[in-house]
C-alpha cells in the first residue's frame, strides 16, 4: 500500500517535518504534484533546510526519493536545491529518481506567470511567480516539454518552438521586467542529466509488488486544490489524495493511510478568502510566535483561528485516517484558544463550506477554551486543558490526532 501525507489547510502546515519524522518507516518517499512553489522546512542537526522540489525523505539513509510525473520542475531551482543538500554530506545521486513524464518549467513560463499576474492588478491571485500555472496550462494544452524529452535528439527544436509560442502570448500583456538567463537554464538541464530518470508508474508499482512501503508527500494544501479549493485563489494541480493516483500512476485501491497535517490555527499566503482571519493583536501574536513567513517567498502569512468547518471538509474529501497537529507550541502562550465550529449563512447555522467562499455571505461561529499556558514537551504529563482541547477536536472531526508537533526539530513531536 501507499500511504499519503497531505496538508489540510492552505499550505504551510508543517508537512516537511512530519515526512522527515516518518521517513525511516518507508522505503520510498514521493512528491506527486506541484512545483518549486512548495517550501517544506526541515531542521537537520539544528540547520534549517527548505525543500522546494525534492521529497522530504532525502535526509534518511536507505530511503529512495521520487519526483513524480505530476510535479513540474524548474531545472535551475532543482540544481540549486541538490547542491545545497550535497553540502550537508548527503549523496543525492543515490537517493533521488526523477520521473520522465514530469513537465519542465521554462524561463518563458516564469515570464508569462509574472506578466499575467501583473496585468491582473488588484485582482491578482497571489502567484509565487515560479511559472507553475503556465507550465500546467501547457501540460493540459498538450504543448509541454517533459524530462523524458531531454533524452531525445530534437529537444532544442522543441524548446525553440515552445518558447516562440510563449513570446507570441506575451504580446497580450504589459511589458514585464524579467531576466531570462537561458544559459543558466540549459546548464541546469545538463546537470540534471547526471541523475537517473525513471518510468515512475512502472517503478512504483514494481516496488509495491515487492512489498515496499511508499509515502506520497503532498505540496501546498487541500484548500488550494484546483477543483476543491477556494477557487480561483488556488494552485494549478490537484493537492488532494486523488492527485496521488494521477501524479504517480498508482491505482486508487493501492491507497492506505491518509495522514492529514493541520496547524493548531490557520494561515494563508497571498490573496483569497480566509474565513477566520484575524486583523487584531491575536493575529499579530500568531504571526510573531509562529514565525509565519513563507519558506519559499518570505511573504508574511495571514493568520486566524482554527476553522473546524474547513477542516472537516478537507478530511471528508481526502479520506483522512490520522491527523498531525502542528504548531501546537504556539498556543502555549494564549490564555484563551478559539476555534470556529460552524458558519452562519442566511440566518441559519451550517456545518458545510459554501460553494464560493469569495462571496462572503457567511460568518464563522466561534467557541473558546481555556489555554494551558505551559510549554508542551514530549514525554511530559500533558495538562488537563490541552487534553480537553484535543478531545474536543477529535470529537468534532471524528479522526484521531496521532501526532502533536511542539517545535520545529525532529524530536519535538508527541506521538499519541
Amino acid at each position: 500500500m501507499i500511504d499519503v501525507l497531505i496538508g489540510l489547510q492552505w499550505g504551510d502546515e508543517g508537512k516537511g517535518k512530519i515526512v522527515d519524522f516518518l521517513a525511516d518507516q518507508y522505503d520510498i518517499i514521493c512528491r506527486f504534484q506541484g512545483g518549486p512553489n512548495a517550501g517544506h522546512t526541515i531542521y537537520v542537526d539544528g540547520k534549517k533546510v527548505v525543500l522546494h522540489t525534492i521529497p522530504s525523505g532525502i535526509f534518511r539513509e536507505g530511503v529512495q526519493n521520487v519526483i513524480g510525473n505530476g510535479v513540474v520542475i524548474d531545472p535551475v531551482t532543482l540544481k540549486k536545491e541538490i547542491e545545497r543538500i550535497k553540502q550537508l554530506g548527503i549523496h543525492v545521486e543515490e537517493r533521488l529518481l526523477i520521473a520522465r513524464k514530469a513537465h519542465l518549467i521554462l524561463p518563458s513560463h516564469r515570464y508569462l506567470d509574472g506578466a499575467s499576474e501583473k496585468a491582473k492588478g488588484e485582482k491578482k491571485i497571489g502567484s509565487t511567480l515560479r511559472g507553475i500555472g503556465p507550465t500546467y496550462m501547457d501540460k493540459t494544452g498538450r504543448n509541454g516539454l517533459r524530462i523524458g524529452d531531454l533524452e531525445s535528439g530534437d529537444f532544442a527544436s522543441k524548446y525553440a518552438e515552445l518558447k516562440s509560442k510563449h513570446e507570441n502570448l506575451a504580446k497580450i500583456y504589459p511589458q514585464f521586467d524579467f531576466e531570462w538567463n537561458e544559459d543558466e537554464w540549459f546548464e541546469s538541464i545538463e546537470y540534471l542529466k547526471k541523475y537517473p530518470f525513471t518510468n515512475c508508474e512502472y517503478y512504483l508499482n514494481q516496488q509495491l509488488a515487492q512489498g515496499k512501503k511508499i509515502l506520497a508527500e503532498g505540496a501546498q494544501g487541500v484548500m488550494l486544490d484546483i477543483d476543491y479549493g477556494t477557487y480561483p485563489f488556488v494552485t494549478s494541480s490537484n493537492t488532494i489524495t486523488a492527485g496521488v493516483c494521477t501524479g504517480l500512476g498508482i491505482a486508487p485501491s493501492r491507497i492506505g493511510d491518509v495522514i492529514g497535517i493541520s496547524k493548531a490555527y490557520c494561515t494563508r499566503v497571498g490573496g483569497g478568502p480566509f474565513p477566520t482571519e484575524l486583523f487584531d493583536e491575536y493575529g499579530k501574536r500568531l504571526q510573531t510566535l509562529g514565525g509565519e513567513f513563507g519558506a519559499t517567498t518570505g511573504r508574511p502569512r495571514r493568520c486566524g483561528w482554527l476553522d473546524l468547518v474547513q477542516l472537516k471538509y478537507s478530511i471528508m474529501i481526502n479520506g483522512v485516517t490520522k491527523i498531525a497537529l502542528t504548531k501546537s507550541d504556539v498556543m502555549d502562550h494564549f490564555e484563551q484558544i478559539t476555534v470556529a465550529h460552524q458558519y452562519q449563512m442566511n440566518g441559519k447555522t451550517s456545518d458545510e463550506l459554501p460553494y464560493d467562499l469569495c462571496q462572503k455571505n457567511y460568518k464563522p461561529i466561534y467557541q473558546s477554551f481555556n489555554g494551558w499556558q505551559t510549554q508542551l514537551l514530549p514525554g511530559m504529563d500533558l495538562p488537563d486543558q490541552f487534553l480537553h482541547y484535543i478531545s474536543y477536536l477529535e470529537e468534532q472531526i471524528q479522526v484521531p490526532i496521532s501526532f502533536v508537533s511542539v517545535g520545529p526539530e525532529r524530536n519535538q513531536l508527541i506521538v499519541r
